[in-house]
């Protein structure tokens, strides 16, 4: 599967998927039904929160957000260039302008919520807040922000499945929360999401739209509902299957353990990075259990040769990554924003730096150590 002895990755998964799949493959229900239903229940009692909608990724999830809220073309949404591109795709593809903020700093990747205000004109409709690597954004300055203004705000917790914070359970402050079950995801189904929102209506139109704004679920008529339905909007076919919901049952229940295994391996990094000159960790001055650990980010000092420290850890067949290329300096981004508008000093900075070492529920002390010392040679190595 990888050409690396520790991969930046590995899917987490057991006999108890195995089982969860075949159990489903002989219910003869495969789309959204029962086990679909029983996850969704599942989550959002972990969560906290009444109801939680399950779908096929963490961009559906995203784009229904923004749909739901009936944004559209002359509206804009404030949100971080740096996350993974989808985020500004969903707006982009309802019409609507993304409008990128910068990052805080070397130390907190997550939206600066004062140059977020800084982007907000009477056109804009939400703000994202993104949860980098698990760690939560400043969701108090941002809530304050967005009911300064009338907007909404849309957590992006793809890297944050049932994390707590000092703001509250991520994904149930913000009006919407979106979740990511993407294979590489700490609660992995392959491909599949969660979406939660604050006010029930909003929700319900979240889990009509999934559904192409049937008035008459197919679940409603196989329990003997009605056979014939309308649609009074348009709406989209975002459903989960019944096989990734039943790997995501379990994934959830496995959940804390895993969760406990990354914090260990992120002590590990702290521990043994600490003495690297020049090498930021960020989110380092935060507590351990203030985050899901999705990323284990590193800034490279101004100048390292980024390209030569990945060659470095390839020839010890130690995997890394960059999370993520900033979205605003795509091709499809800057066309949209020819006068550059979209200057991100902060972000340009530490991306151009950010290094992902492996972090998964699988890796251990051992792992982490041959991590530090392959990072540690290659520092030395003039």
């Amino acid at each position: 599967m990888t050409a690396f002895d520790i991969a930046l990755y590995r899917p987490h998964i057991g006999e108890a998927e195995i089982q969860a799949v075949t159990d489903v493959l002989r219910s003869g229900w495969l789309s959204s039904g029962p086990v679909t239903e029983d996850f969704e229940g599942k989550y959002a009692a972990a969560l906290g929160v009444p109801a939680a909608v399950a779908v096929s990724s963490g961009t559906a999830a995203l784009h229904l957000a923004v749909l739901a809220l009936g944004i559209g073309p002359g509206d804009e949404v404030v949100l971080p260039s740096l996350n993974f591109v989808s985020a500004a795709a969903t707006v982009a593809l309802c019409g609507a302008t993304p409008v990128f903020a910068d990052v805080t700093g070397p130390h907190d990747l997550c939206l600066d919520p004062d140059d977020a205000a800084r982007r907000i004109t009477p056109r804009t409709r939400a703000i994202v807040a993104m949860h980098y690597g698990g760690y939560a954004a400043d969701l108090t300055s941002l809530a304050r922000l967005a009911r300064t203004h009338g907007i909404a705000l849309i957590e992006d917790c793809a890297h944050a499945p049932v994390t707590d914070s000092v703001h509250g359970v991520l994904g149930t402050v913000g009006d919407i929360g979106c979740y990511s079950f993407f294979a590489t995801k700490n609660l992995a189904m392959g491909e599949g999401g969660m979406v939660v929102a604050h006010d029930p209506a909003l929700g319900d139109r979240i889990r009509r739209l999934r559904s192409h704004a049937l008035t008459v679920s197919a679940q409603q008529r196989h329990r003997g509902g009605s056979s014939l339905y309308d649609v009074d909007t348009l709406g989209l076919n975002y459903r989960p299957t019944e096989i990734g919901c039943a790997i995501g049952r379990v994934q959830l229940d496995a959940l804390p353990a895993a969760q406990a295994r990354r914090r260990e391996a992120v002590r590990l990094y702290r521990d043994h990075l600490a003495s690297l000159p020049g090498l930021t960790v960020p989110f380092a001055d935060r507590p351990v259990e203030q985050s899901a650990h999705h990323l284990f980010a590193v800034l490279l000092p101004r100048g390292a040769d980024r390209d030569a420290l990945q060659d470095a850890l390839r020839a010890e067949r130690v995997q890394s990554g960059v999370h993520y290329p900033p979205t605003h300096l795509f091709t499809a981004y800057q066309e949209r924003d020819p006068g550059g508008q979209a200057a991100l000093p902060v972000t340009e900075d530490v991306m151009a730096r950010q290094l992902s070492l492996p972090l998964h529920p699988g890796i251990g002390a051992a792992e982490v150590r041959r991590v530090v010392e392959a990072v540690s040679a290659a520092w030395r190595t003039p």
